[in-house]
């Protein structure tokens, strides 16, 4: 049975036009009522705005704000100003005299509207103003530029009024057919949402002047038919077509403005999620109704056709959260509701705790104490909401758990609904994925990175007091950790009260603290160190560190930013946070004085006075991470790890390193940043380096190939000449650090790295030699020699070498062999004799008289089962074979070798002449390679000369 008052228009039964006019009465009566709820919360400048823009767009008058010219279109439809407005007008100028135009000139503007939160619920001081104005489609584009042009005038001056407005042209014709020219409401993400922002539209804006939406006179139950019952009312002149503005029906939603209209709110809810929440629910109930759903706008139609006109219960906020308590009602879903209640509490803003219930404290706060009522809420719900302002990080976090478990929701929701429906579009489904990834980088959790507590929750949490604590983990036996609490505590006081945070590290803690704003420029620190080393000079540094290298707030994160992996855009290192690297001297008041000043190999025992480093990074999508490297080697493994972090890319990082420990700060962190410089453009050079760093005992070799940069640690000499002497395919510079194996003579020889050919260095000592070869590819190799003279020294050597390059050469083709032999250098390290070489000297290559006859040594080598390796050598075209010879071979050589030698003396066997062609199948092999076999292969046999001396002698 119908409502006594309901109204049922049926065409099949005729229309009456008093009905329509009843029906037209009805909704101008909520709009009356909503623009007086609008001008009760406005100042009475704000007021002045919105009483004029109807005149100021019916008129052009040069002294009236908005004047572009006499040619800008003016002239409302339907419109006379009241005495009222007239005479504000003419506050504003006094010239101004209002003529009523008689006969029927153009009004060209069909209509204006308000939009937003202004005569709702959650109208504000600061709300905006957002206007729909309404123009005739045949405008040209001279006229359309005109009246933007007055728009923007408009909008200066109610700005000068303190009125933030917004204006947006509409061509009705192009709009109900949904096309526009861009975002029509400053909460618009532009074209994807068209019936979603019309829906928004029908039950929310205030007709201000013009002519009044036919929408309005067009049943709920005939939305479905709405283009013929229009039709059917204006043909049969039912309505005049110049009083009814045609913007379109709500029919049929695409379920893509679904995915379209939740990715824009999910996005606005990660940094304001009060803000969005009601929208982004409203969005998943339309979704879930999907294909069946009932817009709020026809319930709003039907209630007013049902004259049920209870202002309160219309009020758009109103509607939207009755729609979404039914929904998660009826899902049981009451954790999600209490949300939603607080979400609109709070975005309301206005407070009921402490109220007399008998007093009149405006619209908005009666309507909001019966929903709270409703809700069952006490005082005591109400005082902790209305202290958001107040809310520290306890509280915080416990919203935020709830806030972020819905977004995540919402996203999964969307990208599902997408997938069912096949909703989205390629657009679509970009954003979907740019937007998975602004909630990750905003609310995942994984190790090492700072969690944001506060996205938009509590305006401050900064706290005016904090002490840090130092204290052994009573869980963890023989581990510490720190603690930060409320307030200025004592030494005896903080243990009995809980901490705001717990960390393991210092770093971590105090930059959880800044990233959150529980520590800023204002608040006091107490501290109380244990058995750190940190002071409150320190402390004072750190934080001031942080600060400067994650300036708070952060910028925000763009798009295309997003569309690729994050990348290190800051990076703070804290070298010794907490810790004196010199403590036990401190302890023991023994004050250093030494020559070797180097941080990382510091007096004579050469200490490392690097002994923590604390990483903190600010990524390209604004996480926070924090990364804690200790140990004797933490300096290298941070080096290394930034390294390949930096990947194949051309991005770079800002680094900036800070040292603040007791003793000698300065010189460490500019030791530090000294190194990260040198390593980071060597690296950019792309030349595959290597770069050689001494700390304490230990030289550690890291091999720069982009996004593979591996290091090796090393512990003495023996290894590091066989870690560079590692064979390689191409050509790798070596850079030492300035104070790497400063009592060796390999700085020396490492600086005369030439490509390109193979260089010889030697150095003569009393009765022995040390002879260094840099092969085509800077390999290192070394050997040290028996020395009788310099000719026997270096001539083996050069016939082996010549040897190899013969066997280089003769895989080539001929017309490359000119530019592909290699040469051979030599160069002489001096002084000779003991203590440290000075100089490198070039010397020729030793002659090979031909009146110095010699005796030819050759061995093949030729791969067995596995890793096996078998030995031919040829003495003087004589085969002796492991086959023939066993174990034995090696002596069985050394005596034919002794044999045939003129002199008595105990002279080296050499290897001159080396196969590898079966080892090394199609590749070239490198010089070094051939050098290694070749010591290896001489050892065997001076062995075995040896034994064969041992055994003669009597």
């Amino acid at each position: 049975m119908n409502h006594p008052h309901e109204i049922r228009p049926d065409l099949d039964q005729g229309i009456d036009r008093k009905v329509l006019a009843t029906l037209r009465a009805r909704f101008l009566h909520i709009n009356q009522g909503r623009l007086e709820r609008a001008m009760e919360g406005l100042s009475t400048r704000q007021q002045l705005v919105l009483t004029l823009l109807p005149l100021l767009f019916h008129v052009n008058h040069p002294l009236l704000p908005g004047y572009v010219s006499g040619a800008t279109p003016a002239g409302v439809a339907g419109f006379e100003p009241d005495a009222e407005r007239v005479a504000e007008a003419q506050r504003l100028a006094r010239s101004f005299a209002y003529k009523a135009r008689h006969g029927n000139p153009p009004r060209p503007i069909h209509g204006l509207f308000l939009m937003g939160s202004l005569g709702s619920l959650a109208q504000a001081e600061q709300s905006d103003m957002d206007l729909w104005v309404c123009h005739a489609p045949g405008l040209d584009d001279t006229q359309r530029d005109e009246l933007r042009r007055k728009c923007q005038l408009l909008e200066a001056w109610a700005a000068s009024q303190g009125a933030e407005a917004h204006f947006f042209l509409i061509d009705p014709q192009h709009f109900a057919q949904g096309l526009r020219d861009g975002q029509l409401s400053s909460d618009d993400c532009g074209t994807t949402q068209h019936y979603l922002l019309l829906d928004e539209f029908y039950r929310t804006a205030i007709w201000l002047a013009g002519r009044t939406p036919l929408w309005w006179l067009v049943p709920a139950y005939e939305e479905h038919n709405y283009q013929g019952y229009a039709e059917t009312l204006l043909s049969k002149r039912f309505i005049r077509n110049q009083d009814a503005l045609d913007l379109g029906h709500l029919a049929h939603i695409p379920p893509g403005e679904y995915v379209g209209a939740g990715l824009w709110q999910l996005f606005k809810g990660i940094d304001s999620p009060y803000k969005s929440l009601l929208k982004l629910l409203l969005t998943e109930v339309y979704a879930s109704e999907h294909p069946n759903v009932r817009c709020l706008s026809l319930d709003y139609k039907q209630a007013v056709f049902a004259n049920q006109l209870d202002l309160d219960e219309l009020d758009p906020y109103v509607m939207v959260y009755r729609r979404i308590e039914r929904y998660l009602q009826a899902r049981g879903e009451t954790a999600r509701l209490e949300l939603v209640r607080r979400s609109l509490y709070l975005k309301v803003n206005k407070k009921l705790s402490g109220l007399e219930r008998n007093r009149n404290h405006g619209w908005q706060r009666q309507l909001l104490q019966r929903l709270a009522d409703e809700w069952g809420w006490d005082e005591r719900q109400l005082a902790l909401l209305d202290s958001r302002s107040q809310w520290k990080v306890r509280q915080v976090a416990v919203e935020r758990r709830e806030l972020v478990a819905e977004l995540n929701h919402s996203y999964r929701f969307l990208n599902q609904f997408a997938q069912q429906q096949n909703a989205s579009t390629r657009a679509d489904q970009r954003d979907l994925n740019v937007l998975g990834r602004r909630l990750y980088a905003a609310f995942e959790r994984r190790a090492g990175k700072i969690e944001a507590i506060n996205p938009g929750i509590a305006p401050d949490i900064a706290e005016d007091t904090v002490t840090l604590v130092h204290s052994p983990n009573r869980k963890e036996p023989g581990s510490h950790h720190w603690g930060l609490y409320n307030g200025n505590l004592g030494t005896h006081e903080w243990e009995h009260f809980s901490p705001i945070k717990r960390c393991r590290e210092l770093l971590e803690l105090l930059t959880w603290a800044h990233r959150n704003g529980v520590i800023d420029s204002s608040t006091r620190l107490a501290l109380h160190p244990g058995d750190s080393d940190l002071t409150e000079f320190e402390l004072f540094n750190l934080v001031g560190s942080l600060q400067q290298g994650i300036p708070l707030p952060l910028e925000g994160v763009g798009e295309v930013r997003l569309l690729q992996p994050s990348v290190a855009d800051e990076i703070l290192l804290l070298v010794n946070v907490g810790v004196d690297p010199l403590r036990h001297h401190r302890d023991l008041n023994i004050m250093m004085t030494t020559e070797r000043t180097d941080s990382l190999s510091y007096a004579g025992v050469r200490e490392n006075l690097v002994l923590t480093l604390d990483q903190v990074t600010l990524n390209s999508w604004n996480e926070v991470l924090v990364q804690r490297y200790d140990g004797e080697h933490a300096l290298l493994r941070c080096l290394r790890d930034f390294l390949n972090s930096l990947g194949q890319r051309s991005h770079r990082p800002r680094v900036r390193v800070r040292c603040f420990c007791h003793n000698r700060a300065q010189a460490i962190s500019q030791r530090v940043e000294e190194i990260f410089d040198t390593v980071q453009l060597l690296l950019d050079q792309g030349r595959n380096h290597r770069y050689v760093l001494q700390v304490a005992q230990y030289t550690h070799v890291l091999e720069l190939l982009p996004g593979q940069v591996s290091l090796a640690t090393l512990a003495g000499h023996e290894a590091v000449l066989g870690c560079l002497g590692e064979e390689r395919s191409t050509y790798s510079p070596l850079y030492l650090d300035a104070n790497a194996l400063q009592d060796h003579d390999l700085p020396l020889v490492l600086a005369q790295e030439q490509p390109g050919c193979i260089q010889v260095f030697y150095r003569l000592f009393d009765g022995w030699a040390d002879l260094y070869v840099l092969d085509e590819y800077n390999a290192l190799w070394q050997q040290r020699l028996p020395l009788h003279d310099e000719n026997h020294l270096l001539l083996p050597l050069q016939r082996f070498l010549r040897s190899v390059l013969m066997r280089h050469d003769a895989r080539l083709p001929l017309d490359c062999l000119q530019q592909a032999s290699l040469d051979i250098h030599y160069g002489q390290l001096l002084p000779s004799g003991p203590g440290k070489a000075r100089s490198v000297e070039p010397r020729p290559a030793p002659s090979d008289a031909s009146d110095q006859p010699y005796y030819e040594v050759q061995a093949i080598l030729q791969a067995g089962a596995g890793d096996e390796v078998h030995v031919t050598l040829y003495c003087d075209q004589l085969e002796f074979s492991e086959l023939d010879h066993g174990e034995q071979l090696y002596e069985v050589v050394a005596r034919q070798i002794l044999g045939q030698r003129r002199s008595a003396g105990h002279y080296r066997c050499y290897i001159t002449d080396l196969d590898l062609s079966e080892l090394l199948e199609d590749e070239q092999g490198s010089t070094s390679l051939y050098l290694r076999y070749k010591r290896e292969l001489e050892q065997a046999l001076n062995e075995g000369l040896a034994k064969l001396h041992a055994t003669l002698e009597p």
